[in-house]
């Protein structure tokens, strides 16, 4: 690998709102994975999912309220302009674009969206264009369904050195050092109660939230 080939990370989501558990995990994998730079892109419609309760447009000032000066990371949000679904090929054609062939593009899922990959828009292109890096937590365990067992057929290594050697095309299952189940469902409960998210969100999050009157509906 060239020593000048640059690790970019994609990081979707509905960060409905966003949350520590989101923010510890950008840090983390990307410490894992050595990443120089990490996109958070807030999906405005996310086709497999129901309607976030706020804006793309709020959720993303939260996103930027959160991320602030944090190394590497980026709030990004360029699906905010695109019209239609927010497909990841699409987002994932425009960062192979900007970074060129040469860079080592990676999308970051969750294990509950990774064992629904096969249902995507189009999944084989996702590894045409980039690795899949699976965010797993402690203890979990799922059957693979068979659709998704044939979308991956040879394509899983084990290490972060076997997936950087190649721009894209492989799977990688990665445990992270913290493990914070933290669940914005129940962060939107609390807030619409009236209760206290304390120490779920950071103090910037929780503020603009206060501040905009967000999810108290």
């Amino acid at each position: 690998m060239s020593e000048t080939a640059l690790r970019v990370g994609m990081f979707g989501g509905t960060f409905d709102p966003v949350h520590l558990g989101h923010l510890r995990s950008a840090v983390e994998v990307s410490e894992c994975l050595q990443l120089d730079k990490l996109h958070m892109i807030p999906a405005p419609r996310p086709p497999l999912r129901g309607h976030p309760q706020v804006s793309a447009r709020d959720r993303l000032a939260l996103l930027e309220a959160g991320i602030k000066d944090t190394p590497g990371l980026i709030a990004d949000g360029r699906e905010l302009r695109r019209q239609g679904p927010s497909y990841s090929t699409l987002t994932l054609a425009e960062l192979r674009e900007e970074y060129g062939e040469a860079a080592r593009l990676v999308m970051l899922l969750g294990q509950d969206a990774f064992l629904r990959l096969a249902d995507w828009h189009q999944p084989e292109q996702l590894f045409a264009l980039a690795h899949v890096v699976v965010v797993a937590r402690p203890g979990y365990q799922s059957d693979r369904p068979a659709p998704l067992k044939e979308l991956i057929g040879e394509r899983e290594v084990d290490s972060v050195s076997s997936l950087m050697a190649e721009p894209k095309g492989k799977l990688l299952t990665q445990t992270l050092p913290t493990s914070m189940a933290i669940s914005a469902t129940l962060i939107r409960q609390r807030l619409a109660d009236h209760r206290s998210v304390r120490y779920l969100l950071p103090e910037t999050v929780e503020q603009q939230i206060h501040a905009r009157q967000l999810y108290t509906f």
